[in-house]
């Protein structure tokens, strides 16, 4: 097989992981306002989209070394991983799980554009492209339809989790 069909497909796999992010974002804010009160729900649910992101990230890592397994010989990862800057920028969205940096949540939204310009100049790159363009816009809208809703199902585990150890912790006290 051509070396540039496992490039796209490890492309397809982090748009698929990380370009939904940023409307998650941008939708959470909308919906929580610009409320200063710093105790309310909507603000606390606000303060967990960077868990989310890291979550996302975290599983991401889980396929990259499932993919790899059992060779994890640096050979193996230099043959194996197309996009090297890209994996690795990808996988920084652990840190995330790092309190300090995800008080600061623009942080996240920041790190997960570089994925959204990738996926904006693909389709970009595409509408150029008259004969397969169309199937290429459509395979991309559903992976973008796809990362929307995977990282809403992220935010939303993030979300029940905290309020299930919010609820153990109050009922402990």
């Amino acid at each position: 097989m051509n070396t540039s069909f496992y490039a796209y497909l490890q492309q397809l796999e982090l748009l698929g992981f990380f370009t939904g992010y940023p409307l998650l974002y941008a939708a959470t804010l909308f919906i929580a306002g610009n409320q200063p009160v710093k105790n309310n729900l909507k603000s606390r649910v606000v303060s967990l989209l960077p868990f989310a992101y890291a979550l996302v990230g975290t599983l991401y890592l889980g396929l990259q070394l499932k993919n790899l397994y059992p060779h994890y010989s640096f050979e193996n990862v230099r043959l194996s991983i197309q996009h090297p800057w890209l994996t690795g920028w990808a996988i920084l969205a652990v840190l995330f799980w790092i309190p300090f940096l995800a008080k600061k949540k623009v942080l996240s939204l920041f790190h997960s554009l570089v994925f959204f310009f990738l996926f904006v100049s693909d389709l970009l790159s595409n509408l150029k492209q008259p004969s397969s363009g169309a199937a290429a816009i459509r395979n991309d809208m559903k992976i973008y339809t796809g990362s929307l809703l995977f990282n809403l199902s992220a935010f939303a585990l993030v979300v029940c989790l905290f309020f299930i150890a919010n609820y153990f912790k109050r009922k402990s006290q």
